[in-house]
């Protein structure tokens, strides 16, 4: 067997290994059967019952409320950031671009006990923070601004100088050649960016789950719960709504990035 054929095999087992277990999830999530895997007939009871299952109607809001708060305010700053870090020369720059890949880099669990400490530290210091909503939204935007940023950078690296200085001579000033020039070009990457942490905060387990509090309960933590308690069709059917609202935010994301 000629080596493209072993690599395609390769790659094909890879991709097996990858999805066939998101794969028996989203069948199981249309089986007939309650318990076990075996097959009993297709049906769309579970999703019925999901939806009119008023329970979980909080948690939804709450993972929606949690990934537009967060997403909102770590594009706006990560944009502000990106552009300081493309367009300036600073003492410490190098430093602080080395400090945003550790957000990236670093396991959820160390990022999700060392914000957990410091919002105890803080309820410690001045008895205005207490975890909840508040706490969830402010741990998202700490390693949403890290992706934010390198994306926005990115393009700003692929942008041409020139396209500015030719509004500078035509006369634009600084916001409008701002508005006019740099922002509709850097607009796609804005948008990739966003959707990017939209899906990061919607599929976020590890740090939510150490920084939530009472009333705080998003979609990931109550399909943890769940399924320790057993896993039944509805958990099928609510896994299976968020692969595809993450599939189709990152469909979008692919889509903005490829957009010239």
């Amino acid at each position: 067997m000629t080596t493209r054929r072993w690599l395609s095999l390769h790659g094909a087992l890879v991709l097996l290994f990858l999805y066939l277990p998101i794969a028996v999830i989203v069948v199981l999530s249309f089986n007939e059967s309650k318990y076990g895997v075996a097959w009993h007939g297709f049906t769309l009871k579970w999703y019925r019952q999901l939806l009119a299952h008023t329970r979980i109607h909080p948690y939804v809001w709450n993972t929606l409320i949690v990934a537009a708060v967060s997403t909102f305010v770590s594009t706006i700053l990560g944009t502000l950031l990106a552009l300081g870090l493309s367009r300036f020369r600073f003492p410490g720059r190098n430093g602080l671009l080395f400090l945003l890949y550790i957000p990236v880099v670093i396991p959820d669990v160390v990022m999700g006990v060392s914000l957990l400490l410091f919002f105890a530290w803080v309820q410690h210091a001045v008895s205005a923070l207490h975890l909840g909503l508040t706490t969830v939204i402010l741990a998202h935007i700490s390693f949403q601004i890290a992706y934010v940023t390198l994306v926005v950078k990115s393009r700003l690296a692929g942008l041409d100088p020139s396209l500015e200085e030719a509004a500078a001579d035509l006369g634009a000033h600084g916001w409008a050649r701002f508005w006019k020039v740099t922002f509709p070009l850097i607009a796609p990457g804005i948008a990739a960016a966003a959707l990017l942490a939209f899906t990061l905060s919607l599929d976020d387990f590890v740090i939510t789950f150490f920084t939530a509090g009472p009333g705080a309960t998003t979609l990931p933590i109550y399909i943890f719960s769940s399924v320790k308690r057993g896993v039944t069709p509805e958990v099928h059917a609510l896994s299976t709504l968020m692969i595809l609202v993450t599939t189709l935010v990152l469909i979008a994301v692919q889509r903005v990035q490829t957009r010239r």
